[in-house]
């Protein structure tokens, strides 16, 4: 029995984005909520993310890196198609590196303490909105003519890539502000509690939109969930509902847990549990395709000798980075502060 690489390949990337979108993602929340929080909280926050932020990375590194290593077919085409974005996306990330590390040497008030905190939050909302915008014109499908890119430059740029971003922005909001329940205290916990509520109700409306709006986007993604604006296929739908019913349990169990003061991790473990519902969902409706709606993962994989090297490697690498990581975040399992970094 052979082993199916593109699909061992296919999983491997999918695992990358997922998990640089779970711990990524909770730290430009923690930036798209700054202007909410007074400058002493803005102290904390930046300790509750401090040791994992630029570590969490690594996996939009392995993400990227093996997306044109083994499928450089897509690779050749999604990037033509979303040069835009992804530049601005990479250009917000390394400035709100740069943010981070400068507003931390700067003095505690003044202009370079402002101008660094602003380019934070700047960084931060920008990167989202980028990543957003790349996702929705992914979804959407690229224009293809043979083996290459055959659309426009601004092609991603929709009213569905707006919503996908402005969904994003949301989500990676709520798991800011998710993960400041768990590593804050006093009132800075407490107002997190408050935002984690909310912006559980307003990613509960955004993935209802997003939802509806996917559905329309190619015949094959309404025929796989078997249900469209005008007609219904209840065999099928109701082989795929317990996905969105697992999600909206995980978004009511994330709202119910922010005013829980037991078990404050449940909110940020409730609230990766709402992305992996929305990931998942989004990976049912275009599987096995890898540039919607014309190249699968099989057309456009590298010859399986590449890919069993490439797979060698990435089976000693791929447990060392996962263990570091654990590593890292159990060291720095208590609460974070503004004085004394973690207790």
């Amino acid at each position: 029995m052979s082993i199916d690489l593109p699909l061992i390949w296919a999983f491997i990337i999918a695992l990358a984005v997922f998990l640089y979108v779970a711990l990524d993602g909770f730290d430009l929340g923690v930036g798209i909520l700054f202007p909410f929080a007074s400058p002493k909280e803005r102290d904390v926050m930046t300790s509750a993310i401090a040791p994992v932020w630029d570590g969490n990375e690594t996996w939009l590194v392995l993400g990227g890196g093996g997306l044109f290593a083994a499928f450089p077919l897509a690779y050749a085409i999604i990037m033509p198609a979303m040069y835009l974005p992804i530049g601005l996306m990479l250009t917000a990330l390394i400035f709100r590196g740069v943010a981070f590390e400068f507003r931390a040497k700067a003095g505690p008030s003044g202009r370079g303490r402002k101008f660094w905190t602003a380019a934070f939050m700047g960084g931060s909302l920008v990167a989202t909105v980028a990543q957003g915008l790349v996702l929705g014109g992914f979804l959407q499908g690229i224009k293809v003519d043979g083996r290459a890119f055959a659309g426009g430059f601004f092609d991603w740029l929709t009213p569905f890539s707006l919503l996908v971003s402005a969904s994003l922005v949301a989500g990676y909001a709520l798991l800011g502000a998710a993960w400041l329940v768990y590593k804050t205290e006093g009132d800075l916990q407490a107002r997190a509690r408050r935002w984690t509520r909310r912006l559980a109700v307003a990613v509960a409306a955004a993935m209802a939109a997003v939802s509806l709006a996917t559905l329309s986007l190619d015949p094959e993604v309404t025929k796989r969930w078997g249900v469209s604006m005008t007609h219904m296929e209840w065999g099928r739908f109701l082989l795929m509902a317990p996905l969105p019913l697992l999600t909206g349990a995980a978004l009511a169990l994330c709202f119910l847990g922010a005013r829980s003061t037991k078990h404050e991790w449940r909110s940020y473990l409730a609230a990766v549990a709402v992305f992996a519902g929305g990931y998942g969902g989004l990976g049912l409706s275009m599987f096995p395709m890898v540039v919607p709606f014309d190249i699968d993962i099989r057309e456009a994989a590298a010859a399986d000798s590449a890919l069993t090297l490439m797979l060698a490697g990435v089976s000693v690498m791929l447990p060392v980075i996962l263990g570091y990581t654990a590593y890292v975040y159990w060291i720095f399992r208590g609460k974070a502060s503004a004085e004394h970094g973690y207790h």
